[in-house]
């Protein structure tokens, strides 16, 4: 399941929504929406998110979270290591291999550390590590 998936899934249990439903009112396949959210398709288009965001009728700030996590949901990401550092090619392999195996503590972990030293690097902190 990817994050959007989870996101619309929480958003469809919240409002006691069918799949079924759903996907009838916003003229889409059952099969389609299932897939969406248990990360079997791809990411969605930008105009099934709005399709979305306006089904639930989501505030701007609710649809730009909604929009963000479609960002997150490639069920199929791709890392190209060209011209980065030896470093940088090992952890995308390193990820490639092993990510599997690891468990949603380690996962949340990882996400917030690299969270964490983004949002050190954005702000411009030179405490933060240097690339």
């Amino acid at each position: 399941m990817t994050p959007f998936g989870a996101h619309v899934r929480n958003l469809r249990k919240t409002k006691s929504v069918q799949l079924k439903q759903m996907a009838r009112d916003l003229g889409v396949s059952s099969a389609y929406l299932s897939a969406l959210e248990h990360g079997h398709r791809g990411q969605p288009a930008p105009g099934m998110i709005m399709q979305i965001c306006g089904y639930f009728d989501l505030i701007w700030d609710e649809a730009e979270e909604l929009k963000r996590l479609a960002g997150l949901s490639n069920p199929r990401a791709i890392i190209n290591t060209g011209g980065l550092s030896p470093k940088a090619t090992e952890l995308a392999n390193m990820l490639s291999q092993t990510i599997q195996e690891l468990d949603e503590d380690t996962l949340d972990w990882v996400i917030n550390e690299i969270r964490g030293r983004m949002g050190v690097l954005k702000l411009g902190d030179k405490g933060g590590p240097s690339y």
